[in-house]
């Protein structure tokens, strides 16, 4: 590992919590943020698409009461600390069903939905939107500084209702920063018209979606290593490895698919200067009653349990620098090399380097870590390891955590030294270093 260079650093992703509210199989029953706030007894009952999206598991009784809302979810992510992320409808029913579009002279009424939740997040008690809010026991605004406009839409129909949306808000509110949307896969002729595109239009972060094999993840860590520095930034809104199929039933929240997202992340860390917030989806599933797999967090009535891929999750949520360092693997700055994966920050909040190494082998791995450009002398560090010998296994109800991190003290001797990285394991290193640079 070399030390960082000033012209190289870059705030690495804070957090964010993201609400998904654009898309329906009939623009009729689309979700609409003004038939979710008020009281609780006005909110409008929507039936969900996913009430029989899929066969292999039809739910007729599948509704939307709004019990939790806009306001509710400014309300989350106000408590943890989160910035909101709402994502509203553009015009466009989903795609994947009945593909029904609003006439381009007949959107004012959704652009102007997009202004009013602007102004009922944001706005003062005079406002009328500001003073719906206050009524429900918020006066103080909630600071939105990100919306989302669209969620897997794909098409010229996309960019032309995109580009009316980003004129409007951007001409009214250039504070909030507008996620666009790069269609439902990461790399087909869909995604590259709309790069191509929203490149054109000088958007703002582009939300990609990857819902592949754990093969995909291992071999693209490095994809964002030579996306252009310059112009829209990512967001990776959606991801999962799907250990059978995309959206088939049988797939597992198993560990070669955590393992495998871990290393995917790795490429997110090194490149946070591009990618700006990732999300793994979806996030909670009932144990007897879901329409998708794999979910982050399962539960029944009375328990829950995170799965191997939350707890990679939280890893990388929680031991992340404010600074990206460069990381050289065998000299060479490709960071995947014989099933090793790499990145690592400067915390400057405790004056730490954070090294992340996934060793995706069923062997361990010997290597020589140096670290260039810091005191030399002995440290204790913190070591966090994820690691599982059977790629099948998974946690369960009965055995919530089966696969979670182990933490230990390390005593480093010197800023160059031996370490074995676990087979199949996700590897944190907070070392303590005297660094300082801005």
């Amino acid at each position: 590992m070399i030390p960082p260079h000033p012209g190289l650093a870059q705030t690495c992703r804070s957090d964010w919590s993201a609400i998904d509210a654009s898309a329906g199989r009939y623009l009729k029953i689309r979700y609409q943020w003004k038939t979710t706030v008020g009281s609780l007894t006005d909110r409008r009952l929507i039936i969900n698409r996913w009430n029989d999206e899929f066969k292999h598991k039809p739910a007729p009784d599948y509704y939307q009461s709004f019990g939790l809302g806009f306001y509710e979810y400014f309300q989350l992510a106000e408590d943890i600390g989160a910035a909101p992320l709402p994502i509203i409808n553009c015009g466009m029913a989903c795609q994947f069903n009945s593909s029904e579009l609003v006439p381009l002279d007949e959107l004012d009424p959704y652009i102007q939905d997009a202004l009013d939740l602007i102004e009922f997040a944001n706005g003062p008690v005079s406002s009328a939107w500001g003073r719906v809010r206050a009524g429900m026991g918020h006066p103080q605004p909630f600071n939105l500084r990100m919306m989302g406009v669209g969620n897997e839409q794909w098409g010229p129909q996309f960019i032309e209702r995109y580009e009316r949306f980003a004129r409007v808000l951007k001409e009214k509110h250039p504070e909030v920063t507008l996620i666009s949307d790069a269609g439902p896969s990461p790399n087909d002729e869909r995604f590259k018209f709309l790069w191509a595109k929203l490149r054109e239009l000088n958007a703002d972060i582009v939300d990609e979606h990857y819902y592949m094999a754990p093969s995909w993840f291992l071999t693209h860590s490095d994809r964002y290593d030579n996306y252009p520095r310059t112009g829209p930034k990512v967001f990776g809104g959606e991801y999962a490895a799907q250990s059978v199929g995309i959206a088939s039933p049988d797939n597992r929240n198993n560990w070669e698919c955590a393992l495998a997202e871990a290393a995917f992340m790795t490429g997110l860390d090194r490149n946070a200067d591009v990618v700006r917030m990732a999300s793994y989806a979806p996030l909670f599933a009932h144990i007897d009653a879901w329409q998708w797999t794999p979910d982050l967090i399962w539960f029944d009535n009375l328990r829950s349990y995170g799965t191997p891929n939350y707890y990679v999750q939280k890893l990388f949520s929680v031991h992340k620098g404010t600074n990206i360092l460069p990381v050289l693997l065998n000299g060479s700055t490709k960071n995947a090399q014989q099933n090793l994966y790499a990145s690592a920050s400067f915390d400057k909040r405790s004056s730490e380097v954070v090294l992340k190494v996934v060793n995706a082998a069923s062997s361990p791995r010997v290597a020589r870590v140096r670290l260039d450009g810091i005191a030399a002398g002995q440290k204790i560090a913190r070591e966090i390891v994820l690691a599982a010998s059977d790629l099948k296994a998974e946690n369960s109800l009965d055995q919530p955590t089966r696969i979670s991190p182990t933490e230990r003290r390390l005593t480093i001797p010197s800023r160059d030294f031996d370490y074995t990285f676990a087979p199949s394991s996700v590897t944190v290193l907070r070392i303590p270093v005297l660094v300082q640079f801005e």
